[in-house]
């Protein structure tokens, strides 16, 4: 079969490598795809928000399998697209989606379906929600209602951080549209877990727990990106924490969804953090994250499109899921300046890798034959070991072999889990 993946970064490459390992895929497209992929898959440069070209492209291709990484074509309707032209697609519909899309709209469905969550309170009105801020006190957390590829959230440690946030969102429109509308939330301590689980509307079942490391810098610094590397499985969440936040989280949100009449397909990912008092939800996804993609993919030993086709024709009840024994762990390197400016067209160069090693391409292109940056994340190098020790490790010993100019990347990724 021919299999098309709709994005461009090191989640989509992850996909791209994990699809190119199945017996049921001819061919693999991606569109636009980077420097990377095309050495595994077919690149199209069609734009990810051009839904008739996309779908032009894959009746005339005979594609018969389109995953969607990104968030953005998922909370425009790409699902509802597809399957009106009668193509096979996996990702949540447009109605399903907005539990991204929508910061307040996702917490008012928490409140309703007593979904473990923050404390909070959603404005359209700058001067309502300073108001909030001056009752609640800080810490809080300030965010902005829409999408923000991942760096709409503000971590205020006093009152005047968040007035200063709730400016910058809503009246500097730093996020544009997705500021609209803040939400403001109480501030939860503990430590961050990322649980993806798959779901046809019916049957939940979760992937392995990874662990994101949102900031810049070492130990939690500087402001937040769209991720500077995870690793799975995060030993904090262990079985009997699954088994809770499967019951508790998981299978309440897609039963709650079906009631909504928002019947949720795809990847639904949980963005926890597991406090003195359990785990509540931070924030839903609902795609496939994107640094966690690739070590949780990297140990996924079941074929990718037999597990994307039973959750499209509803049969995930039928799947069992199968995993690397090991851990996996992914080190994202970013350009110089990220998340703030920076600059692009910087030469790559990439040594050998070992087996236990891959190099996932984010932000790079070829140009006139040179692999280059194009992006802010560039690349997500991951390896495997038979413990988390050894898989960072292999992580950063690979590291070592790649270069270009002001490459940067931080240090302790998985630090937290071996203390």
């Amino acid at each position: 079969m021919n299999v098309l993946v709709v994005g461009g970064g090191g989640r989509e490459h992850a996909l791209v490598w994990k699809l190119s390992k199945s017996p049921m895929v001819d061919k693999i497209y991606c569109a636009p795809g980077n420097g990377g992929i095309a050495n595994e898959a077919v690149c199209v440069s069609i734009d990810i928000l051009d839904f008739a070209g996309l779908i032009d492209f894959a009746k005339r291709n005979n594609v018969e399998l389109t995953i969607v990484g990104p968030e953005v074509p998922l909370t425009q309707g790409i699902v509802d697209a597809f399957e009106k032209e009668g193509l096979a697609i996996f990702g949540p519909s447009k109605m399903a989606a907005e539990l991204e899309g929508s910061k307040a709209f996702a917490k008012d469905f928490m409140k309703k379906y007593n979904i473990p969550t923050a404390e909070y309170s959603a404005f359209a009105n700058s001067h309502e929600a300073k108001e909030y801020v001056r009752k609640l006190g800080a810490p809080c957390v300030v965010k902005a209602d829409g999408l923000a590829a991942g760096k709409g959230v503000i971590v205020a440690i006093t009152e005047e951080e968040a007035i200063q946030a709730i400016d910058e969102i809503m009246e500097d429109k730093r996020f544009g549209d997705a500021g609209r509308q803040v939400v403001i939330e109480e501030f939860l301590q503990g430590e961050e877990v990322s649980l993806l689980a798959l779901t046809d509307g019916n049957t939940v079942v979760p992937m392995l727990p990874a662990q994101d490391h949102k900031r810049i810098y070492d130990n939690d610094q500087g402001p937040n990106t769209g991720g500077m590397g995870a690793y799975a499985p995060a030993p904090i969440c262990d079985a009997s924490m699954l088994k809770w936040v499967q019951e508790n989280i998981l299978q309440p949100t897609v039963a709650g969804m079906k009631r909504e009449g928002r019947p949720f397909k795809g990847v639904l990912y949980a963005g926890l953090m597991i406090t003195n008092k359990g785990p509540k939800v931070l924030e839903f996804n609902v795609r496939f994250g994107d640094p966690e993609t690739q070590p949780i993919l990297f140990l996924l030993e079941s074929d990718l499109v037999q597990v994307c086709n039973s959750v499209i024709n509803e049969t995930l009840s039928q799947i069992d899921l199968k995993w690397h024994q090991g851990h996996a762990v992914c080190v994202v390197i970013a350009s110089g300046g990220y998340p703030n400016d920076y600059e692009k067209g910087k030469p790559i160069i990439i040594g050998e890798m070992p087996d236990s090693t891959k190099v996932f391409h984010a932000g790079t292109m070829v140009n006139n034959g040179q692999l280059v940056t194009s992006g802010g994340r560039v690349l997500g190098v991951t390896s495997r070991g038979e413990t988390l020790d050894q898989a960072i490790k292999n992580a950063y010993k690979s590291i070592e072999k790649i270069y270009f100019p002001d490459m940067h990347f931080r240090r302790d990724i998985g630090a937290k889990a071996l203390g």
